[in-house]
């Protein structure tokens, strides 16, 4: 009789077991993923550290921010962006300026926004963005300190203990989390307001590609500063001249008449204002001028957006008084002076309203060529000088108003000036005069024509970039 086998039992069950241990230690992993991570984290591309000298309530606040390269990689400055968030005071507008900065305060752009999820502690921003000239990171190198103030153009002061980047204990450089950082747009340090700390696409702003680039030879200034003393402004090589001497009434130079006012018709909605006050005598005369410390200006395009006055702001009218836009430079052989004069009520014995338009060889001998427009100017007047092959060239909004060449062009390097001033003092009683201006714009290499000037500054304005100098030194 045959016997009959037992089929051998499948070994299933072992099989299962395993399946199950290894699904249950997944679970596990993966529930205590956030945890290890948290205490884990991946390193950072960037870091951001920030220090403040300002207490919550002041006329300006003073983020100061530092950026580190954490990564293993070369980062590129202009693919990096920084936001500072801040609460806004009221309805004026803000405007910020870069003191100094290790990468150049030339290099700098900043500009307004509105954050996607705005919160009670940060409902605008300060978006900070750097030039391809601001050059590189290596891996573990830091940018040193970037020095910024922002502030409102009514220049009334800031309530900071409700601005979520503030922190008043940080009065050296410390990381914050609370100024976020992008590369190439995409959040690679800090924490937004809406709580996100994850890698995301910033909404608006942040892209290198939209902001112009800084061209060779080229100062801009929109004169976005707090006042005479802000140090952004001896910083950006400007002065404000409280020295004796003329033209005008003779030691009288005063720094109170030196403002920068917010102004609805402006590029930036702030400018540069000049402010002469008389009461009819030499002691109760206060004339006002501000010009740069350097003199690398001679050949190529001067232009700047000027708003010229009929009457006094306050008092009764007829002063003699010249507001002018001018360079100047040299001595003896090599004196060199090119001037705009407008004259509301003329001067020197001439009627007015006139802009007298000069080109200068000998102050001393009064040697000179010049041209007389007869017009009121009241109102904003785009003013232009360009100096061509030993040709100088005067333009008001964009009409050719004159020429001069020869020994009447500029043999040295000159300093840019504006100045409001009293030809002489006529009557007594008080009254006040204002000069402003939206902007100055100068080209060492080109004869730029008057709309494009239009263009270039109002691209500079609309990225953020208030200032560059990339003059060469003379």
């Amino acid at each position: 009789m045959a016997s009959t086998r037992r089929k051998p039992r499948r070994r299933v069950w072992p099989k299962i077991r395993l399946l199950l241990l290894v699904g249950a230690v997944a679970a596990g992993a993966t529930a205590l993923y956030p945890v290890w991570r948290a205490a884990n984290p991946e390193p950072t591309e960037l870091t951001v550290r920030y220090r403040t000298d300002t207490p919550a309530s002041t006329g300006a606040a003073k983020p100061w921010l530092e950026v580190f390269n954490t990564s293993e990689k070369t980062v590129s400055l202009s693919d990096v962006t920084l936001r500072y968030y801040f609460t806004a005071d009221g309805a004026s507008e803000y405007a910020f300026n870069c003191v100094q900065a290790a990468v150049d305060c030339s290099d700098i752009s900043g500009t307004f926004d509105t954050p996607d999820s705005p919160t009670d502690t940060a409902d605008r921003y300060l978006e900070i963005g750097f030039t391809a000239d601001a050059g590189t990171l290596k891996p573990g190198a830091n940018s040193r300190g970037i020095e910024l103030q922002l502030y409102r153009v009514d220049h009334k002061d800031l309530e900071q203990s409700n601005d979520r980047s503030f922190d008043a204990e940080k009065t050296s450089y410390k990381e914050s989390k609370l100024v976020t950082a992008y590369k190439r747009g995409t959040l690679v340090w800090g924490e937004e307001p809406d709580g996100n700390t994850q890698a995301s696409t910033a909404s608006a702003g942040a892209s290198a590609a939209s902001r112009p680039t800084v061209p060779a030879g080229v100062l801009f200034d929109n004169f976005h500063y707090r006042g005479p003393d802000d140090p952004a402004l001896s910083r950006h090589g400007w002065l404000v001249r409280t020295s004796k001497g003329g033209p005008g009434i003779d030691d009288t130079w005063s720094a109170k008449g030196v403002s920068f006012p917010a102004e609805k018709d402006a590029l930036g909605a702030q400018v540069l204002q000049l402010q002469a006050t008389t009461d009819g005598t030499e002691a109760g005369t206060h004339q006002a001028s501000l010009g740069s410390t350097g003199t690398e200006f001679r050949e190529g395009t001067f232009a700047a957006r000027i708003h010229f006055s009929d009457k006094p702001t306050s008092g009764d009218n007829g002063d003699h008084v010249n507001q002018t836009f001018y360079a100047i430079g040299g001595k003896g052989t090599k004196y060199s002076e090119l001037d705009n004069e407008y004259m509301p009520n003329g001067g020197w014995g001439a009627p007015g309203p006139k802009l007298d338009t000069t080109s200068w060889y000998s102050y001393e001998k009064g040697d000179r060529v010049t041209s007389k427009l007869e017009e009121s100017l009241q109102g904003w007047h785009t003013v232009m000088i360009t100096v061509d092959d030993d040709v100088v060239t005067y333009l008001l909004d964009g009409k050719k108003l004159f020429s001069s060449s020869g020994k009447y062009a500029p043999r040295a390097g000159m300093s840019v000036n504006f100045n409001t001033w009293f030809v002489d003092l006529p009557f007594k009683g008080d009254r006040v005069w204002d000069m402003q201006v939206d902007w100055l714009y100068y080209n060492a290499n080109d004869i730029v024509s008057p709309k494009d000037v239009g263009t270039e500054v109002k691209e500079f304005s609309d990225n953020g970039m208030n200032y560059f100098n990339t003059v060469p030194a003379s």
